[in-house]
């Protein structure tokens, strides 16, 4: 028997761009359905059919028990080889929620996730410059769910691919900054891009904060910044000067 129903909504990056502080403040809205848990990676599951996909599972991860706004939060989607198409042919009329952050911040934000979950041994110097030879060996080639630290953040190029496959007025464009200073205007902006009534009050909220350690070494940065350059204005012509 065919399931008919379809999730509404999704937020499909960018990770350590804030996804799971609006997950958090999603969950306080009467009006959103979310799954759960954070995260299902359905459409970056390799292991599928995905010539004849099932979504019972995926379904039943949601309370279809109520009226409600359905969504999930998974940001590798945004980045995975694909993910995207696979939410297409899922949903062709699915609204899209991307968190965006200064890619060199998350970078370091991504590094140190890594580092003290004891996947990465190397220094942060050596993730970004040499260390990148290591996505040669992943699968999908040149891809890696670990050590992405500079892939993830070349925002323009997954944008645009992004925007070849889905129309302009499904995606939502959100500053990880706006979320964390301003969340009352940020969830507005949401609830509005998905037709829900407004969100309930809220104030700023620091969900899944790491250990501080500053910021990344300057020559890093530097580093970093010259390489996002140029896709940087991509995504800016892309975004209309939004990003």
């Amino acid at each position: 028997m065919t399931d008919a129903r379809r999730i509404d909504f999704i937020v499909i990056g960018a990770q350590k761009a804030g996804t799971t502080a609006l997950f958090d403040h999603l969950a306080d809205d009467p009006a959103i359905g979310l799954p759960d848990a954070k995260e299902l990676h359905f459409f970056d599951d390799e292991a599928r059919d995905w010539s004849n996909p099932d979504y019972a599972d995926y379904h039943a991860r949601f309370d279809w028990s109520r009226p409600a706004i359905q969504g999930e939060a998974t940001p590798i989607y945004i980045y995975w080889p694909g993910a995207l198409e696979r939410i297409r042919a899922y949903h062709p009329a699915i609204r899209l929620v991307l968190m965006l952050r200064d890619p060199v911040e998350r970078a370091w934000s991504h590094w140190r996730m890594e580092q003290a979950r004891g996947v990465e041994t190397h220094d942060f110097a050596w993730c970004v410059r040499t260390g990148r030879r290591r996505l040669f060996d992943g699968q999908p080639w040149g891809h890696h769910r670990e050590y992405s630290y500079v892939e993830r953040g070349y925002y323009g190029a997954q944008v645009e691919h992004l925007l070849s496959l889905f129309p302009r007025d499904q995606l939502l464009v959100l500053q990880a900054e706006l979320l964390r200073t301003d969340p009352a205007e940020a969830l507005s902006r949401l609830s509005a891009f998905l037709g829900a009534p407004a969100p309930p009050p809220t104030a700023p909220r620091v969900v899944h904060a790491g250990v501080e350690m500053g910021g990344p070494p300057p020559a890093e940065a530097a580093y970093l910044a010259g390489l996002y350059r140029r896709d940087q204005a991509r995504l800016d012509g892309l975004l209309g000067g939004m990003a």
